[in-house]
């Protein structure tokens, strides 16, 4: 008989809006145990509140999130303890050690505390951080923060890890070296982990499957491969012209947003975070 993956995430008719502004509009999305899922789409298309709603960081007022089964509006602590979440904005304190701040974290989520100091050393190990856990946060570079995060967030063992834009400012060998750290936790763990990202080549070479969102929807799903496929069908059959290559998946990412890759799109508070974290970690 074959197994068929069990849900970590499910959203149905997600809604969340900020005065008149939906951001989320009927959100409907499923993301599969122990699969890489990227959420793609322009500033504004409601990535980060829908990620925020999962997380429980904001409510479910309309619509249904249920992350391995708990309910995220009636059983937030029980969704709470399945999560590691690094998000857009830094949240290492450069004050301290690298691990200290992931002692932190582990009192945190209430890592036992018979087993905090070997749960702090594994996360450490796990990004490559141990010859600089204890030199403070704000002697690291960029990668360094990223991963000191990454650490931060694997401390209490999820089954989920949420990464809201890991690589954000870095440059290539740092983005590289974040995602091999991931990639290794999930091996060896079999974590389930939903990322954004505006870097259409990590989610094409990184995700087992994307959504593209916009306007508060999912507006395509699939592979990357899938998706490409299709846009070059749909070119194809419309007789457009280049066809004769394979589109690239930020192709299919322009092809969806349209009008929303500009730079008005979004929410300007978004947009000025998204930067000044950029700014920091570069």
């Amino acid at each position: 008989m074959t197994r068929h993956p069990a849900e970590a995430v499910v959203c149905t008719g997600l809604a969340h809006a900020f005065g008149d502004t939906n951001a989320v509009d009927g959100l409907d999305l499923t993301v599969r145990e122990g699969e890489v899922f990227g959420l793609l789409g322009p500033n504004g298309a409601g990535k980060t509140t829908a990620i925020r709603c999962m997380t429980t960081l904001l409510p479910v007022p309309a619509g249904m999130v249920r992350v391995f089964g708990h309910d995220a509006a009636d059983d937030r602590m029980a969704v709470r303890r399945l999560l590691g979440y690094v998000p857009q904005q830094l949240s290492a304190d450069a004050g301290l050690t690298g691990r200290e701040n992931v002692a932190l974290f582990a009192r945190v989520f209430d890592v036992p505390r018979r087993e905090r100091t070997a749960r702090v050393g594994q996360a450490l190990a796990a990004v490559g951080l141990t010859d600089a856990a204890d030199r403070l946060a704000g002697t690291y570079s960029g990668g360094m923060v990223r991963r000191l995060e990454l650490a931060q967030a694997l401390v209490s063992a999820p089954r989920l890890l949420i990464l809201d834009e890991p690589t954000i400012g870095l440059d290539p060998i740092a983005r590289t070296g974040v995602w091999e750290h991931i990639g290794a936790v999930r091996a060896a763990t079999g974590m389930t982990v939903l990322v954004t990202t505006h870097y259409m080549d990590e989610a094409d070479q990184y995700c087992d499957r994307v959504g593209l969102m916009h306007h508060g929807r999912i507006r395509a799903l699939g592979t990357p491969a899938e998706l490409r496929e299709g846009l070059g069908a749909r070119r194809r059959a419309e007789g457009a012209a280049g066809t004769a290559s394979l589109p690239t998946l930020e192709d299919v990412f322009r092809d969806i947003a349209g009008s929303g890759l500009d730079e008005s799109s979004g929410d300007f508070r978004d947009v000025r975070s998204t930067r000044r974290t950029a700014r920091r970690v570069g």
